[in-house]
């Protein structure tokens, strides 16, 4: 009984930690949604970094929409990418869980 225990702790634990990297990861492209319609100066070392990490975990979606208004792609393209994100972090967390 005590190995179950601690295997579905530690499989709960796991499933924390991939569901707070996930929902880090989604909220870095919200957030560099937020601030491409916000017009945010990207020369700031902070706005530079989110765009960076946002580029880095786009999944090759960046170019995925192309519409004449840049805001209106930057948030279609990365609010799909967010959007994958967000799916994938729920199927990997549930499958840890029923795993452990």
């Amino acid at each position: 009984m005590a190995v179950g225990t601690a295997t579905r702790r530690g499989a709960g634990v796991v499933a924390g930690v991939l569901r707070l990297v996930g929902m880090l990861i989604v909220l870095v492209l919200v957030v560099f949604i937020a601030l491409t319609a916000l017009d945010a100066n990207f020369g700031n070392v902070w706005a530079a970094a989110v765009r960076e990490a946002a580029n880095y975990f786009d999944l090759g979606l960046s170019n995925l929409f192309q519409p004449a208004n840049h805001k209106i792609a930057v948030a279609m393209s990365y609010g799909t990418a967010a959007l994958i994100w967000w799916l994938i972090t729920a199927v990997v967390v549930r499958l840890v869980r029923r795993i452990g």
